[in-house]
């Protein structure tokens, strides 16, 4: 990888917290209120964990790392359809994955989208998983490495610190939590704020 691992710390710090406001105005329009995610801290750790493995496992979409190794030329457009194919895969299995563990550890219910049409199990649906990796394949595809851009500037013994400190306490806050809804088998509702 051409990044530093603390400038792609920022990178999960930021997205964690962007998942968090993603689920919020969704919960938002969708339910009137919006909540603590089962979170103290306003990070969706999965959210910036799922990202950085995408970049791992597929680069970005202009740029291939499996398709790299062959001699095959694509198109921009046969690459950005690929590369929306595998995200889409792994968003659908990492859904059924994290749905099954956690019923299976906090015996909770997390999400149900046996009411979409198309639900493949109740963790995951076409609609969902398309949703999702359009959302990712944009974000990979022109935020990405202009943030990255960005994030590579910054540098230095203070910046690694924080970043060190920032993604202890996020990973800190996800065992506690999570370990919470394992102990009390319910979610782990700190806060909520109707909206309408």
């Amino acid at each position: 990888m051409k990044y530093k691992w603390y400038n792609m710390g920022i990178l999960v710090i930021l997205v964690s917290f962007m998942g968090f406001a993603v689920e919020n105005m969704w919960l938002a329009l969708t339910k009137g209120y919006i909540n603590n995610r089962n979170m103290n801290l306003p990070f969706l750790l999965g959210y910036g964990l799922a990202v950085l493995a995408i970049y791992i496992l597929f680069g970005v979409p202009s740029d291939m790392r499996f398709l790299n190794r062959f001699p095959v030329k694509a198109s921009r457009m046969a690459k950005y359809l690929l590369y929306f194919v595998c995200v889409m895969l792994c968003i659908s299995i990492g859904e059924i994955i994290l749905g099954m563990v956690t019923e299976e550890f906090c015996h909770i219910e997390y999400w149900n989208y046996s009411p979409i049409p198309l639900h493949i199990t109740k963790y995951t649906s076409v609609p969902t998983s398309v949703g999702f990796a359009a959302m990712v394949t944009f974000f990979m595809d022109k935020i990405f490495p202009f943030l990255m851009s960005k994030i590579n500037g910054l540098d230095g013994r203070a910046v690694r610190i924080i970043v060190t400190v920032i993604l202890v306490m996020i990973v800190a806050d996800f065992f506690k939590c999570y370990g919470q809804m394992v102990k009390t088998n319910n979610f782990n509702e700190r806060w909520r704020i109707t909206l309408s």
